[in-house]
């Protein structure tokens, strides 16, 4: 079987390249830019169908939350355009489309976990861009299947738990927002499901799930639980303190919950992620021992 993957310089398709080894029946192509760039979305197209692949994943994505609130040309050209650009291509082929979407489609003041079915709000330019990249995506590909997931971390890229260990092995104290929550989690794990869920997906409806790790946390939680972990193994654990959103500047505002619940992806797959402390656990063990055999987290 062989799987398409674009954004080949993200944490994401890092994940699912490190997992498809242990596949041996999945060819996985990985491609990105310069040769696939999706802010061109004709040449994108063209590039996609000429690999034959039996699936496509979407993991590329303009990702840079602040960024995007002074760039949303190219937040939307990605993210909505690219996203349908490339869903065109797998419903030409008529393969399956996996897309990746994200918590912050939703305004964040529901007290509980998100389902599907509610209401969505973006807060800001990126998760405008995202909601707007789910609609594009399914009506170039109404069998595409959508997957929300949120706080992604992983040994590769970048994210939240790799600069919490850098920033904390440079500094004695950090300062971390603690009225936000959400749910961590791990890439390797959503990869390996994707991987797992791949081959049912040929003639059988997409449509919307949620796809996270168990479990929920604020920022603060997740560094204080990162560096608990490194402090367990030898690495960082500066002294952390607990600030409002509102204390943090940053030109995008976030939702104070983006929880999401995966019950219904549960429920349709008979697959859930693990607890996400037990995959950042490992993360950190992973990370510090890089970092110690390097010189570089």
């Amino acid at each position: 079987m062989r799987i398409l993957v674009t954004g080949r310089a993200g944490q994401l398709a890092a994940s699912l390249a490190h997992q498809a080894v242990k596949r041996p029946e999945i060819e996985l192509i990985t491609l990105g830019r310069p040769e696939l760039d999706l802010e061109q979305p004709a040449v994108a197209i063209e590039l996609i169908k000429s690999w034959r692949p039996d699936i496509v994943v979407n993991a590329a994505a303009y990702t840079a939350v602040d960024k995007a609130e002074a760039e949303p040309h190219r937040a939307f050209a990605v993210n909505r355009d690219g996203a349908a650009a490339a869903a065109r291509a797998a419903a030409q082929l008529d393969v399956p489309f996996v897309h990746i979407s994200t918590d912050y489609v939703f305004n964040g003041r529901k007290p509980t976990p998100y389902v599907e079915l509610d209401e969505t709000g973006p807060l800001n330019v990126y998760g405008r861009s995202k909601l707007e990249g789910e609609r594009a995506v399914l009506a170039a590909h109404p069998r595409a299947l959508i997957l929300r997931t949120s706080w992604v971390f992983s040994p590769f890229g970048s994210n939240f738990l790799k600069t919490m260990l850098k920033v904390g092995a440079e500094r004695r104290a950090l300062r971390v927002v603690s009225d936000q929550l959400g749910n961590p989690t791990s890439a390797l794990d959503l990869a390996a499901t994707i991987l797992e869920i791949a081959p049912a997906l040929h003639g059988k409806p997409g449509g919307l799930y949620h796809l996270t790790g168990e479990g929920s946390t604020s920022w603060h939680g997740f560094a204080s639980f990162i560096f608990q972990e490194s402090a367990k193994r030898g690495g960082p654990a500066p002294a952390l303190e607990a600030i409002a959103s509102a204390d943090y500047k940053a030109a995008a505002i976030r939702p104070a919950n983006s929880r999401l619940d995966c019950t219904a992806f549960g429920s349709r797959f008979g697959v859930k992620l693990r607890p996400w402390t037990e995959a950042a656990a490992e993360t950190v063990e992973g990370c510090l021992s890089s970092q110690r055999a390097t010189g570089k987290f």
